[in-house]
């Protein structure tokens, strides 16, 4: 075995695991883009294109035949030009192009490749690329001819990339890495004959497309995603916030009337829990669990204020050195207050309940108000959208879940668990 077989088997072989490895990640990876769609077709294409090339190399040892050279270097120029062909589509579905430009490019790239499909298929009885001799592959003068359509795509894809104000610099660099490094390997292959030059640069070029295009757009697709769900959670807490401050002012506005004492001393300690408290309520992170707690405590505290025995609370704090989503519980205090205990003439109990376990910290929030028949409710609903807000902000930033239970005449149950 020649030192340029074992070359081109070895350069095949690697460049066939290679590429199957991306392409299984790119078939597990659902849904997949336009542009990933167009990638994974190139890939398997070229992943073909090696396995042929191994093959073709391993059978020459044993047996050649001047009918074995023309059928397989005749399918070796076609495969070349396919894989130029899946290149600009798949830069065309990556980069976006203007519809007329892209309507020109077809026209140019599809005529272009059924002339030069035609034309390997003519060499086989003109000779005008290659013809063979006792088993050998011999190259015309006019071989350089039949990679003509190769170099014209690779320049449609470099000038189109290259000026393309959208891309940023990396891709542009992937996009040209991958059209001048075949071009090099070509003119290498013509003066290192018999080594398979262009594959190995096939595989470098690949490396560099899959990782500075594809991967480096996931990335970039993930981080806007991640800014897109932090967004949506400021807005449903600026949402939750005015809510709260409102609530209790509401509260301390009903006092006013009643028991002006009673609401001054509430107005106080309201200015100065939102003195030392700001921060917390206007917190987009996870905050303390303590803090949150204060925010619960002013709350009822204010609520026992207005409604005096008809509120009455139990705290049982086993488990308070863990962090939650700015003002994620008090609100389930307050709807356990608002619709359930007060729903009742009599009023009712709530127990704020926490405690911790191997996997998670637990928070309950326990009424023996109204209750409601879970099967007549739709959480997903807008008329719920605040605990739906809750919900998500709970799954978002703090990888928790919150679960509710009621029973009509019995009472609600509003549970949270946020994964240590």
């Amino acid at each position: 075995m020649s030192n340029s077989a074992v070359f081109n088997a070895a350069v095949c072989l690697i460049g066939f695991v290679i590429l199957l490895v991306h392409i299984a990640s790119l078939l597990m990876k659902k849904p997949r883009r336009r542009d990933e769609n167009s990638l994974l077709s190139f890939l398997i294409f070229t992943a073909f294109h090696f396995a042929v090339y191994f093959t073709f190399t391993m059978l020459k040892i044993a047996y050649t035949s001047d009918a074995m050279i023309m059928g397989f270097y005749t399918a070796f120029y076609i495969a070349n030009n396919v894989e130029a062909f899946l290149l600009f589509l798949y830069m065309k579905s990556y980069v976006g192009l203007p519809e007329k430009t892209e309507k020109s490019l077809q026209i140019v790239n599809y005529s272009l490749l059924v002339v030069f499909v035609v034309l390997d298929f003519l060499n086989l009885f003109t000779h005008m690329f290659f013809f063979a001799q006792d088993g050998v592959y011999v190259r015309a003068p006019t071989m350089i001819i039949s990679q003509a359509y190769q170099f014209v795509m690779f320049g449609i894809v470099f000038v189109v990339t290259a000026f393309n104000k959208k891309l940023p610099i990396r891709e542009k660099v992937a996009f040209a890495v991958y059209c001048l490094l075949p071009l090099v390997a070509i003119v290498l292959q013509n003066v290192f004959k018999g080594y398979a030059i262009a594959y190995l640069s096939i595989i470098v070029a690949t490396e560099v497309l899959f990782f500075f295009l594809n991967v480096e757009k996931n990335l970039k697709l993930a981080r806007e995603e991640e800014a897109a769900k932090d967004a949506q959670v400021r807005m449903m807490l600026s949402q939750i916030q005015p809510h709260f401050i409102y609530n209790v002012l509401s509260s301390l506005s009903t006092l006013i009337p009643i028991n002006p004492e009673k609401a001054q001393k509430g107005l106080d300690d309201f200015t100065e829990y939102l003195r030392a408290n700001l921060s917390s309520v206007t917190e987009t992170q996870l905050i303390p669990f303590e803090d949150e707690l204060r925010h619960i405590e002013t709350f009822l505290s204010l609520e026992q204020i207005r409604f005096g025995d008809r509120v009455k609370v139990d705290y049982d704090i086993r488990a308070s050195d863990f962090f939650v989503p700015p003002l994620s519980v008090q609100p389930l205090v307050e709807n356990a207050v608002r619709h359930g205990i007060l729903q009742k003439m009599e009023g009712g109990s709530v127990t704020f309940r926490t405690y911790e376990t191997e996997e998670a910290y637990v928070v309950e929030v326990i009424d023996n108000g109204v209750g409601f028949n879970m099967d007549e409710v739709d959480f997903s609903s807008n008329q719920h959208v605040g605990m739906n807000n809750i919900r998500y902000r709970l799954s978002r930033m703090g990888k928790g879940e919150m679960h509710i239970e009621s029973q009509p005449g019995v009472g609600t149950k509003a549970t949270v668990r946020l994964k240590k």
